[in-house]
């Protein structure tokens, strides 16, 4: 797994901005275990692993050229920026296309492809949902929406109750 190296490019790319890092580092420990707790394959976690450190990387170029930092920005601004931070680090090309692929789509939560990107999408929804202090209605309804995880409802439970 190459996922340290990916962490540490990313804290180098958001230095200073400890309110970033420590979201990808959130997002990257949910979902490392959900993954793990999952049964994963070796491949499928390495992905899952690396898209978490990276899913939010559009951020500075979303902010930069539109002042906001929108999700459909994101997923417009990201891929880019995160195949060539994969690249510098040596990333096969179907790896980095997966990654991507994900990242270009990890604010929509229609027609999810892959476990990969449901445990993504779920384990940026269990942070976000403390970071915005989401309402309990907010957090049932995506769960009850989105959440396909055995694991992922388990942690929902865990940190919300149940609602």
């Amino acid at each position: 797994m190459r996922s340290g190296k990916v962490i540490d490019a990313m804290i180098r790319y958001y230095a200073g901005d400890v309110r970033r890092i420590n979201h990808f580092l959130k997002v990257y420990g949910f979902s490392k275990a959900i993954g793990e707790m999952e049964g994963l394959d070796d491949r499928t976690q390495e992905i899952l692993e690396v898209t978490a450190a990276t899913h939010d990387i559009g951020i500075k170029n979303s902010e930069e050229k539109y002042g906001n930092c929108s999700g459909a920005h994101q997923q417009v601004e990201g891929p880019p920026e995160a195949r060539k931070l994969l690249e510098g680090i040596g990333f096969e090309e179907d790896i980095i296309e997966r990654v991507c692929f994900i990242i270009s789509r990890h604010h929509t939560y229609k027609d999810i492809q892959g476990i990969d990107y449901q445990i993504l999408v779920e384990a940026d929804f269990l942070v976000n949902a403390f970071e915005d202090k989401l309402q309990e209605a907010a957090i049932k309804s995506f769960r009850d929406k989105v959440f396909r995880t055995g694991t992922g409802k388990v942690f929902l439970e865990r940190l919300y109750g149940e609602i």
